[in-house]
């Protein structure tokens, strides 16, 4: 019998009864389609609901594993999908007015691979205007729904936290999966840029796009990354090869790794940020880490520029077409984005590619004396309202395409609101960040907290909605 709820199991629990038989996928499935109708319109974290789509894979995947087709970890496990991510058959708005009935008919890589891992699709998830700045969707906080969630990856967030889905895809351009998932209370890593195709995924800036998973632990978060890891043709910026088996990494001994920490640019806004990030460094002394004082580069605040610059011409690049016929239809934040964009030229694109070489050949360099950088996962806790909070703490990481993941850490004792901690690794160090952020869940409690969906009135106390 099993004791916990069905949503509240992690990734590996669920897989693991699957593939032992006692937990069928369309029971599973099942109980996060009951979740979903019963919770999201609190959270709203759906732009799409695929619900008798999802119920038919969960059959078909009962029926494999029952005559012997066991596919893996991933089989028979419902997920959700940010809606910039192509979906055949399945609308993909992208948070936008533009083209919001667009249905697509292909697959993305990342879903091809989920298909192949035989995961079940339960719908899109909220998103701001195609993963950009402004344009928030109405995505609430599941810790305290008075708040955000982040962004742009909202709903993928907010699914996981109020247990609506197993786990989701979600994107980073500067701080959309990392920022996301520290505001809910979950882990999440940013792999080395390369590691995972954006093939099928409308891009916000085709350089520094990511994609990686929002889930509830470490070695799930080992789990999907195995699964959608790999060199795809259609994305040239994938790394070549296959990619290799990172839930190996999870039983790694820490015990004498180096941790940099920084001295300067990553300083908390938030008391209570900087006290729970003490008490974590404490738990990984505690586990054998050692720590060593760093010296970021000298150029932190000209790179956070070319980034901002880097985004604003790709995405005006690739949206030129159709702004040219559809401006009107684009939000009023989007289109400042997009209208910076095209004011900016060549040699000004230029310049600031020549800021990220420069920072990231840095960056690179700070590996030489530690195996991981640690620093808060955001500046300040969750924002009150809609706002998607800022994405500083994040950038560094994503400018120069190292890997970098979240785990949480404490939650503010007042708003009940999660904090997270980010390390930041190599280039292909996602097995240290992995094997890091793996012993200390396993020292610590904090990733097995859920949320409550509270709501704080204005006085400050909370209640359930």
């Amino acid at each position: 019998m099993i004791s916990t709820q069905l949503h509240e199991l992690t990734l590996a629990e669920a897989g693991s009864l699957i593939r032992s038989k006692r937990l069928s996928p369309t029971e599973l499935t099942e109980a996060y389609i009951d979740r979903i109708e019963s919770k999201n319109n609190r959270v709203q974290a759906w732009a799409a609901i695929t619900a008798d789509a999802a119920r038919k894979a969960a059959l078909t995947a009962e029926k494999q594993i029952m005559n012997g087709h066991y596919h893996g970890p991933l089989h028979g496990i419902p997920y959700g999908a940010k809606d910039i991510i192509c979906t055949e058959g399945v609308r993909t708005g992208a948070g936008s007015s533009v083209d919001p009935e667009y249905v697509p008919t292909t697959n993305a890589a990342v879903i091809e691979r989920l298909d192949t891992a035989g995961a079940i699709l339960l719908g899109k998830t909220t998103t701001t205007e195609y993963a950009y700045q402004g344009g928030e969707p109405p995505t609430r906080n599941p810790w305290n729904l008075s708040h955000s969630p982040g962004g742009s990856s909202s709903g993928s967030a907010a699914a996981v936290a109020a247990g609506m889905a197993s786990f989701t895809l979600g994107t980073q351009t500067f701080g959309s999966l990392i920022r996301p998932a520290a505001y809910n209370g979950l882990t999440c890593m940013k792999p080395t840029f390369g590691r995972i195709s954006r093939f099928g995924v409308f891009y916000a800036s085709w350089s520094l796009d990511h994609i990686g998973t929002f889930t509830r632990t470490v070695e799930d978060t080992a789990l999907t990354l195995e699964a959608l890891a790999g060199h795809d043709s259609r994305d040239p910026a994938t790394l070549p090869g296959a990619a290799p088996l990172f839930t190996q990494a999870l039983d790694t001994d820490i015990r004498g790794m180096v941790i940099g920490l920084p001295d300067t640019f990553f300083v908390a806004e938030d008391p209570a940020i900087t006290e729970a990030l003490d008490a974590a460094i404490q738990v990984l002394a505690q586990l054998g880490v050692q720590f060593k004082k760093i010296k970021l580069p000298d150029c932190m605040d000209e790179a956070m520029a070319a980034h901002r610059m880097t985004m604003r011409a790709e995405g005006a690049a690739y949206h030129m077409d159709k702004y040219e016929t559809h401006a009107d239809d684009y939000g009023p934040s989007m289109r400042e984005q997009l209208e910076l964009g095209y004011e900016l030229s060549a040699v000004d694109y230029l310049r600031a590619q020549r800021v990220r070489t420069v920072f990231r050949n840095d960056m690179m360099r700070l590996f030489y004396e530690v195996d991981a950088i640690l620093t808060p996962s955001t500046p300040t806790l969750a924002l009150a309202g809609y706002k998607t909070g800022s994405p500083m703490f994040n950038g560094p990481f994503t400018n120069a395409g190292l890997p970098a993941m979240t785990v949480p850490i404490g939650l503010e004792s007042s708003s009940q609101l999660p904090i997270g901690m980010q390390l930041a690794g190599p280039l292909l160090g996602e097995d240290k960040l992995l094997a890091i952020g793996h012993r200390f869940q396993q020292a610590t409690n904090w990733h097995q907290m859920t949320a409550a969906l509270m709501e704080q009135n204005k006085s400050g106390s909370r209640y359930p909605l």
